[in-house]
């Protein structure tokens, strides 16, 4: 145990204090905490390490350091510590995103040696629900997608990606690390969708999953049928669905200049708790 404040990369052996510090805050660190209970610390099985901030001897901060840069649960002091290690190893993420506070003052730190970004979306509200929807009828054509149903989704996922982050999924290396996500979320029962024709009209997924909270995520409506209500229909069958077989607490971020979503989402139930941010890079 270290006896000053100080930073490391957290080994297999810290694994319970990791997660004691990630079950602190378990709607935001929803994301993080998912990868761990699965993965442990090991950086191979994680895809990526975690420095823990350590104050008096005590582990109080993490932040996870692969594909995205992910703040936890971060003091002002550990957030310098954070952001001097990451000066020093370079940019290895495509992004950054965690709680608004310490996301914020991070990339202030960063920004000199990492800038620019591609894009900066400084206030996604937080949004919870903890009971399906009272004023929103589900709607029953929302099911769970099927495996052999992957050809199907797959350009639905490939259109809301590229409309979110406004880059393809499938640049580089052809999408096949992008179609092995959205398969291993077909497989483990956490994608949904409303499909007719062969075509699909409605997705969302839960993105991850911990015994506390889950998280939403890729939720898209194909562009001839939107403003039709299914935004509010399908979030209500997905929340519904998550509420039952995954977690007591159901969360998801959005990006503040969607009102109509942000509205769909209050309609449906889901309450503003917090704030997300995210760098892109």
């Amino acid at each position: 145990m270290l006896t000053q404040s100080s930073t490391r990369v957290l080994e297999p052996a810290d694994l319970g204090a990791a997660l004691a510090v990630l079950e602190s805050a378990p709607v935001e660190n929803a994301f993080v905490t998912a990868r761990v209970q699965l993965a442990g610390l090991d950086p191979w099985r994680l895809g990526g390490e975690m420095w823990g901030w350590y104050s008096d001897g005590r582990l109080t901060s993490l932040c996870y350091s692969g594909a995205n840069l992910v703040p936890i649960c971060a003091t002002p002091e550990a957030v310098r510590a954070f952001a001097d290690r990451a000066l020093r190893v370079g940019r290895r993420c495509s992004s950054i995103v965690g709680p608004a506070g310490p996301t914020a003052e991070l990339w202030r730190l960063l920004e000199p040696g990492w800038g620019p970004a591609r894009d900066v979306r400084a206030h996604q509200p937080l949004m919870v629900a903890d009971r399906p929807s009272a004023t929103v009828e589900p709607d029953p054509l929302v099911r769970r997608v099927r495996k052999d149903e992957m050809d199907v989704l797959m350009p639905a996922c490939v259109a809301m990606f590229t409309e979110e982050v406004g880059v393809s999924p499938i640049a580089g290396d052809g999408g096949l690390l992008y179609q092995a996500r959205v398969a291993e979320l077909v497989g483990s029962g956490r994608a949904f969708a409303r499909i007719e024709d062969g075509k699909v009209l409605f997705k969302a997924e839960i993105g991850a999953a911990t015994r506390q909270a889950c998280q939403i995520q890729g939720v898209w409506v194909a562009p001839e049928h939107r403003g039709k209500g299914l935004s509010e229909t399908g979030m209500a069958a997905v929340l519904q669905h998550a509420l039952t077989d995954v977690a007591p607490v159901v969360s998801l971020y959005v990006n503040d200049y969607n009102t109509p979503a942000r509205a769909a989402y209050r309609r449906v139930g889901f309450e503003e708790v917090g704030a997300f941010m995210s760098v892109l890079f």
